[in-house]
């Protein structure tokens, strides 16, 4: 009797939770990464620039039921109470208290976030405790099951699909339980992963490793802040709920694992993340679901040392508490108060359609082009149900999907109108008025000029440059264009301008310089690439810098057109 109480009171929360999560899901619009992924599954591939493309497959699964945002989250909300429904098949043996699994799930904030949003980071969640769950099935069995070495296989293949974070999720299990490397069953799991993520490993050779490149080299080009550490250091307990955070802590940290090596893995996994990412925050900003999988061990073990003991009465009190913050929170997510929607944070999901919307009568017909970034494009592309907007990143900005997408293709020599939320002090702009999006400044560009996606590389560039010296270097150019790249302005009405510069982290403008010698004759024919002996001058600071080079047509500022080269720059 007991446990088919038991039974009915799991379903009847995994039914509550799919509810609360379709309601969010229907009637909040997508947040603008949102809309990205969106994209990416406009244009299904094996890898993108920043990410995997296991969310692009669950957007493109979830389009076919319905166009709408519901379509783009569906399939998240589905696998996520999968994982709620495989994370208490997980605990249940250790203690069975439904009512503690449920409230105490639901305190953690962050695991309402990735309930209904779809990101990168919510197949990583749901493949991260299906991974679990057929670990500790597959330590404890005496006789490996094929059916457990082929879930473990889809498991870790998916957490590899997901996002790279689940590399490191993998990485500290061996740290802890290094035995399985003596298993022959675990070398299968090892040779069943690497063929389903082949395909993802050659994209990643053929496009010349631009994800690797970005995560482990340009995203923490940025001068450090204090703020980095202290942020992510007070992020840990928000996340997972500030009046009941503490406690869960206090339990994880007091609990004794005895000879359990379940436990002792995630106690490993939990430290691992933690302790990794308190070091990324010593380079760059951390994200607070970064560290999604640190808080699936904290959960288990909290929540094991939890309902062994006598819960506090206080303590329930504070979770049902914390339970009513949150419900009144998603709440006021849905309902449209316009003073809740321009909260920073949650402004990111309103007022991105009634933009688009504008934008498309204001262009009538004419492709709209987005200043650095990806987020605008996307929505725009989302809710006028197109492809066609363009993200211009310039090269004080990073590099997006938009870089590799056809989309600059298809409106090159067109008439586009290129819009952006600062002004472009010319009298010759128009003004969009938006109710929560604000002003935004649009001026029309006729027969648009862009060279966004040629290649510029240099082998031969000295790692140590000397105040103001000049150096000779040979740059090759390639064109991956369908057409020939002239940098002539003859008959063109942008002019071009080829130019290298020097900046200090990812995000500064820096200091460019327009090549002396002449370069007007070059014509580099379609698929081809060429060589050019040209010469720049080292930067009149000393110190670390980045070398860069662009092609900048006006009236634009100059694309990104090769990678940052770290030199250094010494006074003799």
């Amino acid at each position: 009797m007991k446990k088919l109480i038991s039974k009915i009171q799991i379903q009847h929360f995994l039914v509550f939770w799919f509810v609360i999560n379709c309601i969010q899901g229907i009637f909040m619009e997508l947040h603008v990464d949102e809309a990205y992924y969106w994209m990416y599954s406009r244009f299904l591939d094996w890898g993108y620039y920043d990410h995997p493309p296991m969310v692009a497959v669950w957007i493109k699964i979830g389009s076919w039921l319905s166009q709408a945002e519901i379509g783009v989250r569906i399939v998240t909300i589905l696998a996520n109470v999968g994982a709620v429904y495989f994370l208490w098949k997980i605990v249940k043996p250790y203690a069975d208290n439904i009512w503690l699994f449920s409230t105490l799930f639901f305190s953690f904030a962050i695991f309402h976030v990735f309930g209904f949003i779809n990101s990168p980071d919510s197949p990583l969640l749901f493949f991260a405790v299906l991974y679990l769950y057929f670990l500790k099935k597959y330590i404890q069995e005496e006789r490996t099951q094929i059916s457990t070495v082929v879930w473990l296989s889809i498991a870790i293949t998916g957490l590899l699909y997901s996002k790279y974070h689940g590399i490191l999720l993998l990485f500290f299990t061996l740290l802890a339980e290094w035995r399985l490397l003596t298993r022959r069953s675990f070398w299968g799991i090892v040779l069943a992963c690497v063929v389903l993520y082949l395909p993802h490993i050659l994209w990643q050779v053929q496009q010349g490793y631009p994800s690797l490149q970005y995560h482990l080299f340009e995203r923490n080009s940025r001068a450090y802040q204090v703020s980095f550490t202290t942020d992510y250091i007070s992020s840990l307990l928000l996340v997972i709920g500030p009046l009941t955070g503490w406690y869960v802590y206090y339990r994880f940290f007091s609990y004794k694992r005895g000879g359990d090596r379940f436990i002792r893995i995630l106690q490993f996994i939990f430290w691992g993340f933690i302790l990794f990412f308190l070091l990324t925050s010593l380079k760059s900003y951390v994200q607070a679901q970064w560290v999604l999988l640190a808080f699936l061990p904290l959960f288990i073990i909290g929540y094991i040392a939890l309902a062994r003991q006598t819960v506090p009465r206080w303590f329930y009190t504070l979770l049902y508490t914390t339970a009513g913050l949150i419900l009144i929170a998603r709440l006021l997510l849905i309902v449209p108060i316009p003073a809740i929607q321009q909260l920073p944070g949650v402004q990111a999901f309103w007022g991105h359609q009634d933009l688009a919307h504008q934008l498309h009568n204001y262009s009538q017909g004419k492709p709209v082009v987005f200043d650095n970034g990806f987020q605008d494009a996307s929505s725009y592309n989302f809710y006028t149900r197109t492809t066609s907007a363009f993200s211009y990143n310039s090269r004080s900005y990073r590099k997006t999907q938009y870089d590799y997408w056809p989309i600059e293709d298809s409106i090159r020599h067109k008439d586009v109108l290129w819009v952006r939320p600062a002004s472009f002090d010319t009298a010759a702009q128009d003004t969009i008025h938006t109710q929560l999006q604000g002003d935004w400044y649009a001026i029309p560009v006729d027969s648009i000029r862009l060279y966004q996606k040629v290649e510029i590389t240099c082998d031969d560039l000295p790692d140590t440059l000397v105040v103001g010296r000049q150096y000779p270097v040979v740059l090759n150019i390639y064109n991956p264009y369908d057409e020939p790249v002239t940098f002539t302005n003859d008959g063109q009405k942008w002019p071009l301008f080829f130019e290298y510069g020097y900046t200090q982290y990812i995000w500064d403008p820096g200091t460019f310089f327009a090549f002396q010698e002449d370069y007007r004759a070059l014509k580099i024919p379609s698929k081809q690439r060429i060589q050019i002996k040209l010469n720049i001058r080292a930067p009149e600071e000393t110190g670390d810098r980045f070398l860069q080079f662009s092609l900048r047509t006006d009236p634009f500022g100059g694309s990104r057109n090769s990678k940052k080269y770290p030199v250094y720059v010494t006074s003799k």
